[in-house]
């Protein structure tokens, strides 16, 4: 029952650290008549549901409820590349991979959201959580989108979007300091029956992020760079966790420090760039046509702008060159040099974000951080 069991195994005396590719497919058709196709990536699912949502899954008895792709889909998807093509066929192999994740997320979020206690609408939600999603739903009633911005999932980029589509700014890639409020649109100005027109009828999309990386990425910018979020925040955490702590300046934060506040604090108070996915855009409350993903950020984003319509002049803009990202192997870093205990005990609360969208819990075990 512990978290630890919930975290990814080290290999089996034998297995060595051997890779297999996630495109080679071993699978085989079950049964003469062509029943379901378990594919390679089907047992990615099984790792992520053992990894991430198998309790949560359990205890909602839910879990039967999941089931493998259909075989016309699977063939669907492998058509358009021979067997001699090698760079084609490891692209729509690529591909598969990821549409079969997508509808791992799509039929986890409707089995989870299908629960009797799971909210309906944005009504049924308490005041201060519909609050919070209204505040963060974005409208663009000229080509006729709601898009629930998640900070530290490259949300400056798509209010830069909005404000092109809208007229007020002439291109993405205009040097200026990003406002995050005006020229923009928020669905909580609008009066109920707009709200409910605009959910109804309008195309909804969000972007996600895995929820470490997300807090890690939070965590450098704003205590490292951001002089506001560094006497607002850094300055009590100092004061709140460490001996002799009231002479910070806030701009020394440890990771460490900056994860057991997080554990302190009550989730519907936090600050929006570490507050949980789920709580900024309540996906059971909104049916979202189109969830995308940071690790695939460009060709997500051009698909949802190809969707609403955009002139085609409008393209998510590249990564500024002086931007550096969360790396796998800086947060593999960070997570490594930071107490087992405080990162298990902070799982449950970003628990719906990893379920959810599909992400393993990270791999903190001892072998693994040892290598």
């Amino acid at each position: 029952g512990s978290w630890e069991a919930m975290l990814p195994r080290p290999p089996f005396p034998g297995e060595g650290r051997r890779v297999v590719p996630a495109g080679r497919s071993r699978a085989r058709p079950r049964g003469a008549g062509g029943g379901t196709v378990l594919l390679p990536s089907m047992l990615m699912f099984g790792v992520i549901l053992a990894s991430s949502g198998l309790l949560l899954m359990i205890e909602k008895g839910i879990l039967a409820e999941v089931k493998p792709l259909h075989p016309a889909a699977v063939e669907g998807a492998r058509r358009g590349h021979g067997a001699g093509d090698r760079g084609g066929g490891e692209e729509a192999q690529g591909e598969l991979e990821y549409q079969v994740l997508r509808d791992i997320r799509n039929r986890t979020i409707r089995t989870v959201c299908g629960q009797r206690a799971m909210p309906r609408s944005v009504w049924e939600l308490p005041a201060g959580q519909r609050r919070t999603v209204l505040r963060h739903l974005l409208v663009s009633d000229k080509y006729r989108f709601l898009y629930c911005y998640v900070p530290k999932v490259a949300c400056s980029n798509w209010k830069r979007i909005l404000k092109v589509l809208d007229g007020a700014l002439e291109s993405v890639d205009v040097k200026m300091k990003m406002d995050h409020k005006s020229d923009l649109v928020f669905l909580g100005d609008m009066k109920p029956e707009e709200i409910n027109y605009r959910l109804k009828h309008y195309y909804k999309f969000l972007f996600v992020r895995n929820p470490m990386e997300r807090l890690l990425s939070a965590y450098r910018n704003k205590f490292g760079e951001i002089k506001e979020y560094q006497q607002k925040y850094g300055v009590e955490i100092a004061r709140r966790y460490r001996k002799n702590g009231a002479n910070s300046a806030g701009d020394d934060v440890t990771f460490s420090e900056f994860l057991r506040y997080l554990l302190d604090e009550d989730v519907e108070r936090m600050n929006e760039h570490w507050m949980p996915i789920y709580n900024l855009c309540q996906p059971c409350a909104v049916r979202y046509d189109f969830i995308g993903s940071y690790e695939r950020l460009n060709a997500d984003a051009n698909y949802v702008l190809d969707r609403v319509q955009s002139p085609s002049f409008v393209r998510f803009p590249e990564r500024q060159s002086w931007y550096k990202p969360v790396t796998a192997e800086t947060l593999q870093y960070y997570l490594c040099n930071t107490q087992r205990r405080l990162i298990k005990e902070l799982l449950p609360k970003y628990i719906l974000d990893f379920s959810l969208f599909a992400y393993p819990l990270p791999n903190i075990t001892s072998e693994f951080c040892q290598q």
